[in-house]
């Protein structure tokens, strides 16, 4: 699938079509459960993530190990760019984004779905696990920066 074609699914709008960006963030906190939430969350990413992340993981790792290896890589993506902004060791990323894998697949083991919500309701509990899971990663974060500080 072309990534043109890809983001087309996802948003249900050409790629680069006006509208959107309203669409994808509509349909990833309207989603009926936070695997859903991934599926339309920044589809130019996910799609670089399923191409040449997740799916070469996929042939060779359980389908779940392969969801957690590639939130892994995409966290450490993101940290490295942080590591280049700041000028040193940065861990928010990495931590924060398997947090969220593991929610995920517990939320599809335990089937959680959100469908009988209303809009706002889904929205809210999606952030409130993005919100969760960033709080606790930032304090990891914070941990990593003080112990990199007395360290000799």
């Amino acid at each position: 699938m072309t990534l043109a074609a890809y983001v087309h699914r996802r948003n249900g709008v050409p790629l680069g079509a006006r509208g959107s960006m309203r669409n994808m963030l509509q349909r990833s906190l309207g989603a009926t459960s936070f695997a859903g939430f991934w599926r339309h969350w920044n589809p130019i990413w996910s799609y670089g993530l399923s191409r040449f992340v997740f799916t070469p993981l996929n042939g060779w790792l359980p389908p779940a190990a392969a969801l957690v290896a590639t939130f892994l890589v995409s966290g450490l993506i993101h940290d490295a760019v942080i590591m280049a902004v700041r000028g040193q060791p940065a861990l928010l990323f990495t931590p924060w984004f398997l947090l969220m894998a593991l929610i995920l697949l517990l939320g599809e083991a335990r089937r959680w779905n959100f469908a009988r919500l209303p809009g706002p309701a889904r929205a809210a509990i999606i952030m409130a696990y993005a919100g969760g899971t960033l709080a606790i990663a930032v304090r990891m974060d914070r941990g990593l920066q003080g112990w990199l500080a007395g360290a000799p």
